[in-house]
């Protein structure tokens, strides 16, 4: 059986990142592998990294037409942007969860999400679409998680929280529960600073940082 060619938008650090946890997923069963990087940066096109042909979306399109695209890229506004571009041009997406993420049946995983390695995910969660979970996070019960948001390494949600569309947690935040009535809401494009601990909502489009978090002003 052919291997799935998997495409990465973007040329960064976590992009690199994303071409590992490609190979491992693929873990020697033949299933995937990175095709290409995709860089908007005309001065990378035709250049390797780690090993991997960097080129435009259009030249990915042409010589990958089968291959299916994730997102590399961990600002959630540019990866709704550059994901936007890719469905234009005509890409479908893939969902990549670690092989040793932890999660229960009742975990729902939108299209185009990546879970990295040693993240754990409880019960009755639901995670939206290109959704990114870096490394070692942790995800409690009746979680909603909105797409294009981004969990920097190690952060921790406890249960009944709901975060929005487009919000970026910092590395190693934790946002203590809300409850069934009243689920702890972090608002749209909001972003929570790393360290941060959220013992209150967060409104929409605001930053927070510190310990209790606070706006910023």
């Amino acid at each position: 059986m052919d291997k799935q060619k998997v495409v990465i938008y973007g040329g960064g650090g976590f992009a690199r990142e994303v071409a590992w946890l490609v190979e491992c997923c693929d873990a020697g069963k033949g299933a995937y592998e990175v095709a290409c990087f995709v860089d908007d940066d005309e001065a990378a096109h035709g250049k390797l990294l780690n090993g991997i042909p960097v080129m435009s979306l259009q030249v990915a399109r042409e010589q990958f037409p089968t291959a299916r695209m994730v997102g590399g890229v961990g600002v959630p506004k540019t990866r709704q942007s550059v994901i936007g571009k890719a469905a234009r041009a005509g890409f479908s997406f893939c969902t990549l969860v670690h092989p040793n993420v932890e999660r229960s049946r009742w975990v729902e995983i939108g299209e185009g999400t990546i879970v990295c390695a040693g993240s754990l995910l409880t019960t009755n969660i639901i995670i939206g679409r290109h959704v990114q979970l870096n490394l070692d996070c942790t995800v409690g019960h009746d979680v909603r998680i909105g797409d294009f948001a981004t969990l920097a390494p190690g952060v921790h949600l406890s249960g009944w929280v709901h975060i929005g569309e487009r919000v970026y947690i910092g590395t190693g935040a934790v946002i203590i529960n809300g409850t069934k009535d009243t689920p702890m809401q972090i608002g749209d494009d909001a972003v929570i600073g790393a360290g941060a601990c959220v013992i209150k909502p967060v409104p929409p489009g605001t930053t927070v940082v510190g310990v209790p978090a606070r706006p910023t002003t």
